[in-house]
C-alpha cells in the first residue's frame, strides 16, 4: 500500500520537471506540456490528499473541474500556436512579442 508521503513525492517530481520545462524551454508547445505536467502534479495532491485525509469526493471533483479547465486552456493556447506560426512561420516564443502580421 502506498503513502501519502509517495504520492506527494510523485508529485514534486512532476511539479519540479514542469517547472524546468518552463524556464529552459522557449517553444510554445513545450511550454504548453510543461503547463500541464504542473497542472497533473496537482491533481494527483487532490486526489491523494482526498483518498487520505478528506475520506469523501472533494479532491475528485476539483480534479474533474481542473482537467475540464485544463483542456479548454490548452484548446486555446494550440489555436494561438496555429496562429503564431501561420504568420511568423515560428513558435519561439523569446521570437513572438505580439501576434501581428
Amino acid at each position: 500500500m502506498n503513502s501519502l508521503a509517495d504520492f506527494v513525492f510523485v508529485s514534486a517530481v512532476l511539479f519540479g520537471i514542469g517547472i524546468y520545462g518552463l524556464v529552459v524551454k522557449r517553444s510554445a508547445l513545450r511550454l504548453l506540456f510543461a503547463v500541464e505536467i504542473m497542472i497533473n502534479a496537482a491533481n494527483l495532491n487532490f486526489v491523494a490528499f482526498s483518498q487520505y485525509l478528506w475520506k469523501d469526493a472533494v479532491g475528485q471533483t476539483i480534479v474533474l473541474f481542473s482537467i475540464a479547465l485544463a483542456a479548454a486552456e490548452a484548446a486555446v493556447i494550440l489555436a494561438i500556436v496555429v496562429v503564431a506560426y501561420r504568420l511568423h512561420k515560428d513558435v519561439d516564443v523569446s521570437k513572438l512579442k505580439t501576434l501581428e502580421g
